[in-house]
């Protein structure tokens, strides 16, 4: 699990073809002090396992699959990528959750420079348009972003774009963006969830006391979906929840 606030840029050495993917050897001394094999590290938001490191590089493979479905295969040697380690428990959580599991590539469309910020836009498929909302939270090869705007639904090609600050221009591959890039995007979390559960036909408030009574079954039996009547503070908010948890913390 990762925040999205990409702690280094690192920079690939190597990429050595496999049979099934590649391996690939990048530079960024500034996180291995601690790492150990197995550990995960988000490269340009795609999740990779490290097998092989030292003081200086870590090498990890990614195989044919996801070389497909993010832009990881359009990488070569000297490429700059940004680097995030899984998150700690007990650390502050400064952007949203990111597992680091690429939902699909975006393409620059359009870099607008402003005074003291720098405007991107993107075009995405528009399978994955409906996750998106305005002021929403997005990862763009693996940094944690606000959305600023978005197409309206009828729109084609569906597009959103995001507002960057000179610190996350230069910390991030965002400031070497350019018309025609692609990128790997992962949408939110809670989204994805919502949008799976309309599928089968859940309401919303329904979806959430099924996740509820899914994980507190009474023994023996089947669980089943329960809607509980909102108390006065829910009514008066819109937040439903199972009235077992209130008074209890988030």
């Amino acid at each position: 699990m990762f925040t999205g606030l990409i702690e280094t840029l690192g920079t690939v050495t190597a990429v050595q073809p496999l049979g099934d993917g590649v391996r690939l050897n990048v530079r960024a001394p500034e996180i291995l002090g601690d790492v150990q094999h197995g550990d995960s590290i988000a490269v340009n938001g795609v999740c990779l396992t490290v097998i092989a490191f030292d003081a200086a590089e870590f090498s990890a493979d990614v195989m044919q699959q996801t070389l497909e479905m993010s832009s990881l295969s359009e990488i070569a040697v000297g490429s700059r990528v940004n680097l995030e380690r899984a998150a700690q428990i007990g650390s502050r959580l400064g952007g949203h959750i990111v597992q680091g599991h690429v939902d699909a590539t975006a393409t620059v469309t359009e870099v607008r420079p402003g005074d003291k910020w720098q405007v991107l836009r993107f075009e995405l498929p528009r399978s994955v348009a409906p996750l998106l909302v305005d002021k929403g939270s997005i990862t763009v090869d693996g940094v944690s972003l606000t959305i600023s705007n978005l197409a309206p639904a009828a729109a084609a090609p569906q597009w959103f774009e995001v507002s960057l600050i000179p610190e996350t221009l230069s910390a991030t591959t965002m400031g070497d963006m350019a018309v025609g890039d692609r990128v790997n995007l992962e949408t939110d979390m809670v989204a994805r969830h919502v949008a799976r559960l309309a599928e089968f036909g859940m309401p919303l408030g329904g979806a959430l006391a099924a996740v509820s009574t899914a994980t507190h079954p009474t023994a023996g039996q089947q669980p089943t979906l329960t809607q509980h009547a909102p108390t006065a503070q829910q009514a008066t908010t819109g937040l439903h929840v199972n009235p077992a948890q209130n008074g209890a913390e988030a």
